[in-house]
């Protein structure tokens, strides 16, 4: 069977071109960028590294207008990996969402918003306030807002919005998430789009911008504006011409040098898109000319450079694919640095794996030698006592100086109790050795965690990374007096134990400290769950049936959890 790493160039854009409806063609004017695009898709069915792909399309998929090309694409994608490619690619939503916000809440709306018309933009959501109530209510950072109090906001400059927002007590805002954010380095280059996983805002502040600037197949298009009164002149100065297909318009195929057209600023390759008010955009010839010859004073819209391509003389056209071949070469070292890059991050992340491996296999030995050790001693135990039977019956048995009682302790029985048992009778011998069993199930039944408990059997071993993860059975005695931080969705990624109560059923048990990890309560897994979510599943298990609850936790030693935190 063929792979697609092993298709032309050319037959891979024909198939491209027909899954995506010619989207490739009209949404990338750049030539290089095309042959980049067929290229990472190429290397993807090589290498099928399906993260370093969707960083590659980032590159090329750089503005919204030119997200569909995700969907596009999405059908060269294996059945196997498109699940994936859909959680990795951003998702540009096409209903709006309307929401509510307190402009008089004592936290404020709880966002910062950048672009406006004067910026060539509309207005996104470049930051959210933590637990404020725009995240409350399910605005995100890269969402579009369309509509202010059900005004379009469309035709406003940046200040014009703040005065809406400012206009009521409770702004209403449609929203539509797009996924990007309009961002400018400085005054001088034109606009930017960065994914909201790119973007990185400098200290809070505000980034402006230009207004009227896009970039385009890798040239700067601007729309210009301009006014020519032909009384006492022999006409415009200029030739016009119909677009091909598959870019259809007017262009401005020809200015003579010295007329009125070319003192305006008007060039070859310019695209008309307004005359007089008049649209051009799907205009026929015949039309343009007309309107054209209608009126001696004109004002005309173009788009400077749309079709400079259309009049390109050979020696133009081979510039530009000496240009377009040196685009490709960087985008191509760009993406030789990346899978490189990857390629160390990779056996990083197999060393750490390997080491965590044997950390483990080490201290499973450990134990293993542990508790061969302990058998020994039992043996040893049990011989003592049946020889001793065997030489002088039961009365007054003496206990082996290594049985496992007698390791456990860290200090030595009182003398009082030696010579109260030396002198003790056959039954009160007796009745001893009973209590002493009964103090050696006590001892082995307060146990800080459960030995036999299998982590694996709950969680993957990403999940469990190498860490001590233990269950612990707490008796339900008065209140667990337990308090938990972080969450799935705060900047810890976890529940931590922020504090254990003294008197409390938690610090009765002694098994749980600050910083442990709290990973699932009565069975529940709590690795994706909210600080409340957390605390919500902990006050069931305690207030449902039952004398026990169990606590699965990862240990973290306090210094690491310290070193890990920092307090405010």
């Amino acid at each position: 069977m063929c792979c697609i790493s092993d298709w032309p160039k050319r037959f891979l854009k024909t198939i491209l071109l027909q899954l995506s409806c010619h989207q490739v063609e009209l949404l990338i004017e750049n030539e290089a960028e095309k042959d980049y695009l067929f290229d990472v898709l190429r290397m993807y069915h090589q290498s099928m590294d399906l993260p370093v792909l969707v960083g590659d399309l980032k590159l090329v998929i750089n503005e919204p207008k030119r997200l569909p090309l995700f969907d596009a694409i999405r059908p060269l994608i294996p059945l196997k990996h498109q699940v994936e490619y859909d959680l990795l690619t951003p998702k540009r939503s096409r209903k709006l969402k309307e929401v509510r916000l307190d402009r008089t809440h004592r936290d404020g709306l709880g966002l910062s918003v950048r672009g406006g018309l004067e910026f060539g933009s509309g207005l996104y959501i470049s930051q959210m306030v933590k637990d404020g109530q725009a995240g409350n209510v399910g605005l995100q950072v890269g969402d579009e807002i369309v509509r202010i109090n059900g005004y379009s906001i469309s035709s406003c400059i940046h200040d014009e919005v703040i005065s809406l927002i400012k206009t009521k007590k409770i702004v209403s805002l449609k929203v539509r998430h797009v996924g990007m954010i309009p961002v400018k380095s400085s005054s001088d280059e034109p606009l930017k789009w960065h994914f909201v996983d790119q973007f990185v805002s400098e200290s809070g502040e505000k980034k402006s911008s230009i207004a009227g600037l896009a970039s385009i197949g890798g040239k700067e298009i601007k729309e210009k504006k301009v006014f020519l009164s032909l009384v006492g002149t022999k006409g415009m100065g200029i030739s016009i011409s119909s677009g091909p297909t598959q870019k259809p318009g007017i262009y401005i195929s020809n200015v003579k040098p010295g007329s009125l057209s070319a003192e305006v600023g008007l060039q070859v390759g310019d695209q008309i898109v307004e005359v007089n008010g008049v649209d051009f955009t799907n205009a026929d010839h015949k039309e343009a000319v007309r309107v054209l010859k209608s009126s001696r004073s004109l004002t005309i819209t173009v788009l400077t450079g749309a079709g400079r391509e259309l009049f390109m003389t050979d020696e133009e056209r081979l510039a530009i694919e000496a240009r377009r071949e040196l685009d490709r070469q960087e985008l191509m070292q760009q993406k030789r640095v990346a899978l490189e890059t990857n390629k160390i991050l990779k056996e990083q992340q197999e060393k750490e794996k390997q080491r965590k491996m044997e950390i483990s296999q080490k201290a499973a030995e450990e134990e293993e030698r542990y508790k061969k050790e302990m058998e020994k001693i039992e043996a040893a135990e049990t011989k003592h006592s049946r020889e001793w039977e065997e030489d002088w019956g039961a009365k007054d048995r003496p206990k082996s100086p290594s049985s496992p009682r007698a390791r456990k302790s860290s200090s030595p029985a009182p003398p009082e109790s030696k010579t109260t048992k030396a002198k003790s009778s056959p039954d009160e011998a007796g009745s001893l050795t009973e209590e002493d069993k009964e103090d050696d199930q006590d001892e082995q039944g307060f146990q800080k965690y459960e030995e036999d408990f299998d982590p694996y059997s709950m969680f993957s071993s990403d999940q469990i990374d190498g860490r001590d993860v233990r269950v612990l059975r707490i008796k339900k005695t008065g209140q667990l007096d337990l308090a938990l931080e972080g969450g799935a969705d705060s900047p810890l990624g976890k529940l931590v134990i922020s504090s254990v109560y003294e008197g409390g059923a938690a610090d009765k048990h002694g098994g749980v400290v600050p910083g442990d990890e709290l990973m699932a309560v009565n069975g529940k897994i709590l690795i994706d769950a909210t600080l409340t979510e957390g605390q919500n599943s902990l006050a069931r298990a305690w207030n449902s049936g039952g004398d026990w609850i169990d606590v699965v936790i990862a240990v973290s030693p306090p210094k690491e959890y310290e070193d890990e935190v920092t307090f405010f």
